[in-house]
């Protein structure tokens, strides 16, 4: 599944789409492929702050459980609330259904995220040296 260009991307492997003054974010299609089948998201609460770098929730795999990182730093403005119920949209819909959060930035850190091909290249570099 190709990285969409219109949105940035952590080395963290999580996504960030400007969306008219929010922020959407969600994990990418390379992350889903190596966590397997989700079982269970934990987001935060709308109105939380959370800091870019920072955990902002969990994800939870028939292999593992991972922290979700922050992107960006701001206000939770929305969260999915299907993934309660339907974590699965992470694994069928990683760009698109299976979005996990939406802030309201609160500095001009998305400048600094990697663009699609950047993303790219550092998942080839990676699968390279293994």
């Amino acid at each position: 599944m190709p990285n969409p260009s219109d949105r940035r991307y952590t080395k963290d492997h999580e996504w960030a789409r400007r969306d008219e003054g929010r922020v959407t974010i969600g994990v990418t299609a390379f992350a889903v492929e190596q966590l397997g089948d989700i079982t269970l998201v934990e987001l935060p609460a709308v109105g939380d702050l959370v800091r870019a770098g920072q955990p902002f929730g969990t994800i939870e795999s028939v292999k593992s459980v991972s922290e979700l990182y922050a992107p960006l730093s701001g206000r939770v403005a929305a969260i999915n609330p299907r993934l309660e119920d339907e974590p699965e949209l992470v694994n069928s819909a990683p760009f698109g259904e299976g979005w996990m959060i939406a802030l309201e930035p609160s500095g001009a850190e998305f400048e600094q995220l990697l663009d699609a091909a950047a993303y790219t290249a550092l998942l080839a570099a990676a699968q390279t040296a293994h």
